[in-house]
């Protein structure tokens, strides 16, 4: 369906608006800064059109979710933070909380 291509793009926009948040050593660098706005404009412009079709609570918990795991992810592999058997309890628990409030219903 094409509304999960909407929210697949509203994850991996608002990833990578996160990222860059790094990057613009507090908005003083404008190319980072532009790709967290860019970034974040585009998330929730796709989040929005996700909303046409799911239901609120399911897409966010989705979007929230997975964002935020692959978030972390992101700052083990471009920041060198440190992945421990903490974060990847973390990790695994978001995404299980995920696929668990998906499976209950409401879409």
């Amino acid at each position: 369906m094409m509304v999960f291509s909407f929210l697949l793009i509203a994850i991996v926009a608002e990833v990578f608006a996160s990222s860059m948040l790094k990057r613009t050593e507090g908005f003083t660098r404008i190319w980072p800064s532009v790709g967290v706005v860019v970034g974040y404009a585009a998330a929730f412009y796709c989040l929005a059109l996700t909303l046409q079709v799911i239901p609120i609570g399911t897409a966010y918990v989705i979007w929230a979710g997975l964002g935020t795991a692959l978030t972390a992810i992101v700052g083990v592999v471009l920041y060198k933070e440190q992945f421990n058997r903490k974060k990847v309890i973390g990790i695994l628990c978001i995404i299980l909380g995920v696929v668990v409030l998906n499976l209950a219903g409401g879409h």
